[in-house]
């Protein structure tokens, strides 16, 4: 296994960190940087929001001093926004890697042209990769996408020649079209076949990596040369150190009785407070992440309850107390995770399929002032 080579940016293990809405935050990547190498990917931003110089975008792009690399993830539909604001990164030296977003499946980014939607448009998508990497000087700029938008609108393939043709460092394929979100299997093949027509730049996959052994599975069965891990990590950060592990060859793996899991769990929360300087914006924040903590875990519905509608740290904290710290981690822990149904159709402009080289921008009103999710 080769290290993940990005421009002039080489990262080891080759593991990536996917970036998600309101969960990539400094915190949660503090939490697993510590555990293992890799990228780690902060959360997505919009280009429109960044170069306005929106505070709360600044605030989502904050890095640890020991992070590094530092990266990005951005969303565009504009090549000259899209541009302007790979230029400001690099010019102000705000991150060491960009990446692009044309992977996020949700309606208020597809029914816009944006995110999954907009690979379909190839003309569209060469003119913002060209300006990424044309403005990105000697940053590495990759790029993240999904198969297509169903079955009968692949994209990936024609969207994998044309990111090595404009100059991408990297591309990662989540193997799901957008209408089936995160339901059903990921479809690995299609990785293999990207990884079979894309030779000349590294290419990553995505989907269903719920273990160590998945993302072995995964890399052997499809040569992707690493792997980008999202839903699997979540209350499992220490899922980067089996990553790591993993990939040096070694069997161990940490399976944290839930005394371990309530004091990641503290650290958590307690990170957050310090981030958002607000403890009861902190405490709220944590509240989505007490299930996943706890999932497989036998824990009583009144105290999981009580934990996740804490308002303090302390109250999180006497929550925390009262679980069985010697209960082992259970078996099956490693299932899936997050919210997994497929959708019944993708939201898009009226008349986006007509022309898949028109390329039309899509209006101001496809950049939302925050993060598309």
């Amino acid at each position: 296994m080769e290290s993940l080579k990005l421009g002039s940016l080489e990262v080891w293990p080759p593991i990536v960190l996917a970036p998600m809405a309101g969960i990539t935050n400094a915190p949660f990547r503090t939490l697993c940087r510590e555990q293992g190498g890799g990228l780690f990917v902060c959360e997505m931003i919009t280009t429109r929001a960044l170069v306005e110089r929106n505070a709360k975008t600044f605030k989502m792009i904050r890095f640890e001093p020991a992070e590094k690399p530092r990266s990005i993830q951005l969303y565009g539909v504009d090549p000259v926004t899209v541009g302007k604001a790979v230029r400001m990164i690099a010019d102000e030296d705000l991150a060491d890697h960009v990446d692009l977003n044309f992977g996020c499946p949700v309606p208020k980014v597809t029914r816009r042209g944006g995110g999954s939607a907009l690979p379909y448009k190839r003309n569209l998508l060469r003119a913002i990769l060209r300006e990424a990497v044309r403005n990105a000087g000697t940053l590495p700029v990759t790029m993240k996408m999904r198969k297509g938008i169903d079955d009968d609108h692949l994209t990936y393939l024609d969207a994998g020649r044309i990111a090595v043709e404009e100059g991408v460092s990297a591309i990662a394929l989540h193997g799901r079209t957008a209408v089936q979100h995160y339901g059903g299997t990921a479809d690995w093949e299609a990785i293999a076949r990207l990884k079979e027509a894309v030779t000349e730049i590294p290419v990553l996959g995505n989907g269903d990596i719920w273990s160590a052994a998945d993302a072995l599975r995964m890399m052997d069965e499809t040569g992707c040369d690493g792997v980008v891990v999202g839903r699997g990590c979540l209350g499992r950060p220490w899922l980067f150190r089996d990553l790591a592990v993993a990939c040096e060859g070694g069997r161990e793996r940490l399976r944290p009785p839930l005394g371990e899991v309530a004091a990641t769990m503290d650290r958590h929360a307690t990170l957050l407070a310090e981030c958002f300087g607000s403890e009861p914006h902190a405490v709220a924040d944590f509240r989505k992440h007490v299930g996943w903590y706890l999932k497989g875990f036998t824990v009583g519905s009144d105290l999981r309850r009580r934990l996740a509608t804490s308002v303090t740290l302390a109250g999180l904290r006497e929550g925390l107390a009262e679980l069985d710290a010697a209960q082992p981690w259970p078996e099956g822990a490693d299932a899936p995770r997050g919210k997994s149904n497929p959708r019944d159709r993708v939201h898009l402009p009226a008349g986006w399929l007509d022309d898949p080289y028109d390329l039309a921008v899509p209006g101001a009103d496809a950049e939302l002032d925050t993060s598309g999710g």
